[in-house]
Parts: structure tokens; sequence; C-alpha cells
């Protein structure tokens, strides 16, 4: 049978069957095969694609994680830095002074002592990041005067100089570690807005305070006095304040002069409400002849009170109010308007152009370069030194001294040249240096003067024929400034009130003198024109 299942027509067709069934079989095996090495490749790229995912969003994650911890350490130490700024000095009194301390952050720390106007002392107290500044602001009157008039009052203050100022540091701490801690918050409360962070950049101040302070405690060296360093009028003029090392070569001798310091300035101003009143003749002029203050800021008070008790019409100032002429040093003559009358004034050899300029620009004052003016009736001819020589002592001018008495005796020549061709009657003339007065004998019967730091009443010997001209030379009212305190005895406190009639005629003066710094006495001792004028230095009243 040719259809029969087991015949070989019918097994061709199941071997071909079966031979296809193979073959088909096998590609489909062999495609299987290649898928799953197709998705083998894809999970095998799509897994590395998924690590550089993770990877990518770990640095990510870390930069943002830096980057905002630097955000909190920035904004931490600028609200630092605002808070102690705005709040952290704090006011204390150090005996009758009263002071300010502050603290700043700071690369090198140390410490830093002002004393307007004469500038600064830079010690190297301690290693940064904090930086120490105590500045003496202001001498309080009342307090002085209370102190004085305390039997122990004087005694209290000066052995609690010391104490007064640790107690100042203290406060001062403290008061600055609230106010950096709360600049901090503030400053990331408005930046993060979030309260945890605003935490921590609280805690962070704190710990930058902390860590300032352990620095600073960890690096002081007590012997930094003996190296001080002075900035300012200072740096120029190491001989005011002599030799600081031995002043302070020991921390118990530098406190024994700190409290001999708050000691003696205190006697001074308790002596200002003991000067006794004087009632001139009516008709009087009353005028204060000032001169040589040196920076003494202890001069003004004293002024301010002969000025008020003597009821003084006009103050003449015959030069060096400053000490080195310089700007710094030009707030010093801010005290001028405060006296309220009104106040001539002649260059010294220590003003300077911009002391000059300084006084012109009080409301009350005159400043005096070669010219004649009139006040109260009074007519004052004046003229300032021609030298500039701040680093000169009073007295003889060694080598040089020839020559610049030359240059004095020109100046005098120049204003008595001015005088004559002026046309008016002058009744004083002012000049800082004596040795100017020469050339003006017999044009003015008076010639006040200064610059020798003692007083010296003379009568020049006038040609025959011409008027006697009195010379009138002022000891220093600022008792030499800080150089009056070098040697053992201080220099006093000097100036003169000059009592003139109606028709400009000196009638008479007063010599006031006040014991310097460390003596609290005053006398005053009354001089009449009529008496016979000497030729030598008035006798200085017992004191």
């Amino acid at each position: 049978m040719t259809s029969g299942g087991g015949g070989p027509e019918g097994r061709r067709p199941l071997r071909d069957l079966l031979r296809a069934s193979g073959r088909g079989g096998g590609r489909r095996a062999r495609g299987g095969i290649g898928l799953a090495r197709g998705v083998g490749r894809l999970a095998g790229a799509g897994g590395r694609g998924v690590l550089a995912g993770v990877r990518a969003a770990n640095r990510r994650h870390v930069w943002r994680r830096l980057g905002l911890a630097l955000a909190l350490a920035v904004t931490s130490v600028v609200g630092l830095t605002i808070g102690l700024l705005v709040a952290g000095p704090s006011h204390d009194d150090v005996g009758p002074f009263a002071a300010q301390f502050s603290v700043t952050p700071s690369l090198s720390g140390g410490t830093d002592v002002q004393i307007p106007p004469l500038g600064s002392l830079e010690l190297a107290s301690h290693d940064g990041p904090a930086h120490l500044t105590v500045r003496l602001e202001a001498l309080d009157q009342k307090r002085t005067l209370a102190l004085a008039t305390d039997p122990n009052g004087i005694a209290k203050a000066s052995s609690g100089a010391v104490a007064d100022i640790e107690r100042g540091v203290t406060r001062m701490l403290f008061q600055a570690t609230g106010a950096g801690v709360l600049g901090a918050l503030v400053l990331s409360a408005f930046v993060f807005r979030n309260t945890r962070r605003v935490a921590i950049c609280g805690g962070l101040a704190l710990v930058a305070i902390l860590g300032s302070g352990a620095v600073a405690l960890g690096t002081f060296r007590p012997s930094s006095v003996d190296e001080p360093k002075y900035h300012g009028l200072l740096s120029n003029a190491p001989a005011v304040i002599g030799d600081a090392k031995q002043i302070a070569n020991q921390f118990g001798q530098y406190r024994d002069e700190l409290q001999r310091l708050v000691n003696n300035v205190s006697k001074l101003y308790g002596t200002l409400s003991t000067l006794p009143v004087y009632q001139p003749a009516p008709g009087s002029l009353r005028v204060l002849h000032i001169s040589d203050l040196h920076l003494n800021p202890a001069a003004w008070s004293v002024i301010s009170t002969v000025v008020k008790q003597y009821d003084i019409n006009l103050v003449v100032d015959t030069g060096d109010i400053d000490d080195w002429g310089t700007q710094p040093e030009t707030s010093f003559v801010n005290s001028i308007g405060a006296l309220k009358v009104p106040y001539v004034f002649v260059r010294g050899n220590h003003d300077s152009a911009t002391t000059a300029n300084a006084v012109a620009k009080q409301p009350n004052a005159i400043v005096l370069e070669n010219r004649v003016v009139t006040v109260d009736g009074l007519t004052i001819a004046g003229i300032g030194d021609p030298l500039f020589t701040p680093d000169k002592e009073p007295g003889p001018t060694g080598a040089a001294g020839h020559q610049a008495a030359e240059v004095e005796e020109s100046s005098g020549e120049r204003l008595a040249e001015t005088i004559a061709n002026s046309g008016k009657k002058v009744d004083v003339a002012m000049v800082h240096e004596p040795t100017s007065a020469g050339a003006l004998d017999g044009s003015v019967p008076l010639v006040l003067a200064g610059h020798i730091h003692r007083r010296m009443v003379s009568t020049m010997p006038a040609l025959p024929g011409e008027q006697k001209t009195t010379l009138m030379v002022e000891g220093s009212t600022g008792g030499a400034g800080l150089r009056g305190l070098e040697g053992e005895a201080p220099t006093p406190l000097e100036m003169s009130v000059l009592y003139f009639d109606p028709t400009h005629a000196l009638q008479g003066y007063d010599d006031i003198t006040l014991g310097g710094t460390g003596q609290t006495q005053v006398t005053i001792q009354r001089h009449a024109v009529k008496m016979p004028p000497s030729a030598s230095p008035s006798p200085s009243p017992s004191h």
C-alpha cells in the first residue's frame, strides 16, 4: 500500500518533518541564547549606570554637607564679629578714670592701650585670635572731687586701680561672650530660618569664644610690659614717657606706678574747689595769661575754674599747647570753645600749622600770625614762633643756639615793624620765645612770652625817650606736660591773671601756682605794677 504508515513513502515525510523540526529548534535555541546574552549585556550596562548614579548622588550629598558646614561656620564668625563690634565693648571705672574695654577677632592677638590724644601703647601680651583694647576716655571731675573730699577715698582708689582693671576686663569678657553668641544666633536665624541650624551657629560661636580665651590664656606673656611698642605721638617721643622698661620692670612695680598715678591725679583735681575768689576793682579788664600746656588735660579744668571764679574777660596763650603738632593732637584744643570767652593764641615751637588751624576753628579763638587785633577794647599784637622744633627742650639750644636766637630776634623785628605800620596804640604784644621780645622794646608797654617753663618778670632797657617795656614770661600751665613728671619734684602748673584799668594800663597781676601732679597746695601771690620790677626771675611762691 502506498499510503500505509509503514511504507517507504510514509516514512520519508516523517523524516523530513523531523529534520525540519530539528533545524527550527536549533534556530530557536540559538535565538534564545542570543536573547539571553542581550539581556545579560543590558543588565550589566544598567548595573553600571545605577552604580554611577549612586556615586554621583553621594558626591553631591557630600558637597552639600560641606557647603552647609561652611555656610554655618561663616555665618557664625560673621555674626560673632558683628555682635562683638556692636554690643561687645563695656565701660568701667578705673579710679576716677572712665575706660572702655573691648575685644575683636585678630590673627595676631595682643593688647592695645589707647590714651587720646597722646597715642597708643601696644603689648604683645598673647597670641590670636582675640585682640584686647583698653581706651582711657575721660577723667571724671565729680568723682575725683568726691574721692578727694573723702579722707580715705584717694587711698582706696589708688590701691584698687589694678583690681578695677581686672574687674573691667572680666566684665567685658562676659559681655563680649553674650554679644558674640547673640550676634551669631540673630544672623543665622535670618539666613537659615531653621531652628537646628540656628542652634548649631550659636554653639559654634560659643566654642570659638571659649577657644580664643583658652589660646590667649595659654599664650599669655606677663613680660610683654617690658617691651611695649608705641604708636602715634609716643612713637615719635619716647622721652615723653621716660624709660618704660624701667618703670615696668616688674608687674608689682608697674602696679605701684599705676596706683600712684591715680592717687596724684585725684589729689590734683581735688584742689580745684579750693581756689579763692578775688574781686578786682570795678571797670578792670581781667586777662588770664597761660602758656605751654603741652597736652596736659588737667590744665583745662584748672583754666576753666579760674575763668569762672575770676570772671575772666579774655584768655591769652603764648604757645606750646601741643607737644608734637600732629593731627591726633588737634582734639586737645576742643576745650577752648568750652571756656566761652575770647581766646588769643600764638604758636610755640611745639605747635605746627595743623595745630594753629585747629585752634582757629574754635568759635572763640583768634590766632595771631604777625598781625594786630582788638579784643574787648584791648589791642594785641602777636606772632608765632618761627621755628618748629618739637624735640627741643626749653633752655640752651646747644651748637645751633646762636643761629636759632638770630631767627627768633628776626621774628620780633617783623612784629615790631607790623606794630609800627598798624597806626594803632598796641597795649600787649605776644611771642613764644622770650628772645623774640628784644626787638619789641619801646614799641609796646607789655610783652607776654612763655617757653622756658618758669616765671620771669623784667623791665627791658628802653632807649632814652622811649616807653619802658615790661616782659612777663609765664611758667608752664600744663606743668611741662608729661616731661614735668621726670624730675624729683613735679613741675607746678602756673598761670597769671592780669588786671588792666579802663585806659588798658596794667595795674597788677596775680600769680597762681598749683602744685604739680602729686602736690595739692594752691598759692596765689598778688603783684602791684607800681612796685619796682625785677630783672631776675620773680620768687616762686612756696608750696
